[in-house]
């Protein structure tokens, strides 16, 4: 048989009807792992805007803080992963970690965010960088786990894409609620100073995200791993085979034709995304308040807000159905097309003083984003297979931290990326913009016209996707019957 991803499965005969369904209970449990997955970045992201604003933090202090961590983060992914798949525990490869990984998240969150004003500078600096590298390792041993549980809850094909869209559905809420932090810091009804707010606040996110985190821990099913030959022993004397292996796994996950696919085009539209995110109140503020930050009122907390919304209500569904008629990379292709009208109406419908107007294109503005992990996240389970079918190795954790690291490189990347626009149109929040409107419409121009070359491109990588529901069937069936052999043999 030749390698799947490249080749043609040979034909075999297939009982269609023969499916994995996953308990709803499940589902609802690996999705409060995902709130938990999201809300914690969500908010994180809110509350460092109290760095520079109230505790004086100047430019290469936010710069270091946004960057080393996250590198931290992207070297110690594919590390975790290597780890999660060769666990031998009687809870299975996954659930420790998770368990372990949630608490520890939550308790540097509460402690990353004990800072004081009074504090020196310095203190305050090297304290948050502390905690920053201690929650980005908690994170790791989270989530990498988590994601790869995601992957091996069911290997039917249309189950896939049911785990994955009730758990974005679930995490979706992390967006909706996240950006009424901003109201709630700099709100002296609520607390005196947004540093006051941060420290306690922080409690009150990080308590029931950690339970959220762990709960996928408690309540999922693990088959025990204990007696498992197969797997690399994980002993610090094999630390450097470990490391080869780890490099192995990258060559053969980017072997399969369709896993680079999937994690190209997720770095254009997820990435392109988000360096333009970063521009979202400097529009909303400068093109439709004519830089009155005041008068904006509630805008821009809508705007991710009620997309988020949109997500949650109408994409998430939407495509949950579509990719069960008509296929999963027919669903990605629909999606991301309808998208692209959303970026083109959010051109036309910024109009100065009439903010309620692009409320009409946030359904369509949303479908892009927010359809993007339900679908891809199931087409990576698939393709799991098929490096199962190649290697006999079930590689989870592996690829779930070299996708994710993909995402997470480009994530730092798109931040480089929103400074360099605002450069590049000469966009200075301290004038008028009466004094700068060609910056304005400049800025204006990148939100609406980036990201839709992104998704333009990620629809020409995937283009040619043709991992179906039929060849999905015959890789689980030819899997099937190579363990079948083995076993007699």
């Amino acid at each position: 048989m030749s390698k799947a991803g490249n080749g043609v499965i040979d034909s075999l005969t297939i009982d269609k009807t023969i499916s994995k369904k996953v308990p709803f209970g499940q589902k609802v449990a690996f999705g409060l792992g995902m709130l938990a997955n999201q809300m914690f970045p969500a908010v994180l992201g809110i509350f460092m805007v109290v760095l520079v604003q109230d505790l004086g933090f100047p430019g290469w202090m936010w710069s270091v803080i946004y960057f080393f961590p996250r590198v931290f983060d992207s070297i110690t992914d594919p590390i975790m992963g290597f780890i999660s798949d060769n666990t031998r525990s009687k809870w299975g490869r996954r659930r420790p970690y998770v368990l372990l990984g949630g608490v520890l998240m939550g308790i540097a969150f509460i402690a990353m965010w004990q800072l004081f004003k009074e504090n020196p500078l310095e203190y305050n600096f090297w304290y948050f960088f502390s905690g920053s590298i201690v929650f980005y390792l908690g994170l790791t041993i989270f989530s990498v786990p988590y994601v790869a549980m995601g992957y091996e809850m069911s290997d039917d094909f249309h189950e896939r894409t049911s785990i994955m869209a009730t758990a974005q559905w679930i995490g979706q809420w992390a967006w909706v609620i996240a950006p009424w932090f901003w109201i709630i810091m700099y709100d002296p009804a609520w607390f005196p100073s947004a540093e006051v707010a941060t420290r306690e606040l922080a409690v009150w996110v990080a308590i029931p995200c950690a339970i959220c985190a762990i709960i996928p821990a408690i309540f999922i099913k693990s088959e025990s791993t204990v007696d498992r030959d197969d797997y690399e022993p994980l002993t610090l004397s094999n630390i450097g085979s470990s490391v080869g292996k780890i490099f192995e796994g990258f060559r053969d996950a980017f072997r399969i034709k369709y896993f680079r696919q999937l994690c190209f085009s997720t770095f254009l539209i997820f990435n392109s995304f988000n360096t333009v995110a970063a521009l979202t109140f400097f529009v909303i503020v400068y093109r439709l308040f004519n830089g009155d930050a005041e008068a904006t009122g509630v805008w821009v907390v809508l705007f991710g807000s009620i997309g988020a919304l949109c997500t949650t209500f109408l994409v998430i569904p939407i495509v949950a159905w579509m990719s069960t008629v008509i296929g999963k990379h027919k669903a990605f292709l629909l999606s991301q097309s309808i998208s692209l009208i959303g970026y083109i109406l959010m051109w036309f419908l910024f109009v100065p003083g009439k903010p309620w107007l692009y409320l009409i294109a946030l359904p369509f503005f949303s479908f892009g984003i927010g359809s993007l992990f339900t679908i891809m996240m199931s087409m990576t389970a698939d393709v799991i297979d098929i490096d199962e079918l190649n290697t006999g190795l079930r590689r989870e954790g592996i690829f779930g931290a070299i996708y994710w690291w993909m995402v997470k490189f480009g994530f730092a990347i798109a931040g480089g990326l929103s400074g360099l626009m605002i450069a590049v149109v000469g966009f200075d929040a301290l004038l008028p913009t009466t004094d700068q409107q060609s910056a304005v419409d400049g800025l204006h121009a990148f939100f609406c016209f980036f990201p839709m070359a992104g998704t333009v491109l990620a629809i020409f990588i995937m283009w040619s996707y043709d991992l179906t529901e039929e060849k999905a069937l015959e890789i689980r069936a030819a899997i099937d019957a190579k363990k079948e052999g083995l076993a007699s043999s």
